[in-house]
């Protein structure tokens, strides 16, 4: 796996100015990247910090003493390079709004309340298969003032890292059907409609638990040119 992702696809890739989502106007680039030689500490496997990935970190559900309010999902798939190959060890990294579209987050504010039993944070670390697995709670939409009564859709983010910390994709899964995706400008900051399919979840009877939770696949490829479009991590 490279550790360079490409951004030359650029129907697969939303622009770093996109002045519908006004946020870019101030944080896009206004000078040419500059490329950083890699050392070998990001030539090395992955550190993941100080505390070890834990099995409770990919059952938001359980993470507190009590249940979180809202409707159980599953969200699985497998991180794959551009060659279709699974991409072991690698951590994948997931954080999302609770079931009344509201962050832990101290910026949100928003009048929507927050549960005492859900942080809405995850991790795994993916197997020989290149699969992980979480189980969460279906987020909801939430405002967020880009412009007259925007709201953004239903969507998980997902952060995940490579051989390392160079080599991070963050994107976001959004839920089939959402009425919000034609309003949305960071969805539709990507210009291909195909590549905009690819950020949608596949709802999966398999995956789904009786009387338990809904299920939902959810593939990552890293790298290539049907990769999984890339968001950068502006919002929460």
């Amino acid at each position: 796996m490279t550790l360079e992702f490409p951004r030359k696809a650029a129907l697969a890739h939303p622009p770093s100015l996109h002045p519908a989502y006004t946020s870019t106007v101030l944080r896009a680039p206004q000078k040419p990247l500059i490329i950083v030689p890699h050392t070998l500490s990001e030539l090395t496997g992955p550190v993941y910090g100080h505390d070890k990935v834990r099995e409770s970190d990919c059952d938001l559900t359980r993470q507190h003493a009590g249940e979180p309010q809202g409707e159980r999902i599953i969200v699985t798939g497998r991180v794959l390079d551009e060659d279709g190959r699974p991409v072991p060890n690698a951590l994948v990294e997931l954080w999302q709004a609770n079931a009344a579209g509201r962050y832990v987050h101290a910026r949100d504010q928003h009048p929507a309340p927050l549960d005492p039993n859900f942080t809405g944070a995850g991790r795994y670390v993916t197997g020989p298969d290149g699969r992980y697995r979480f189980t969460t709670i279906r987020p909801g939409a939430y405002p967020w003032r880009n412009h007259h009564n925007a709201w953004r859709p239903a969507h998980i983010h997902f952060s995940v890292f490579g051989p390392s910390f160079l080599s991070r994709l963050v994107t976001q899964m959004y839920f089939p059907g959402d009425p919000l995706f034609p309003f949305d400008p960071i969805f539709n900051g990507i210009p291909d409609a195909r590549a905009r399919e690819r950020l949608i979840a596949r709802f999966d009877l398999e995956t789904t638990m009786p009387e338990w939770a809904l299920g939902y696949q959810f593939d990552i490829v890293l790298r290539g040119r049907d990769a999984t479009p890339t968001e950068e991590p502006h919002d929460h």
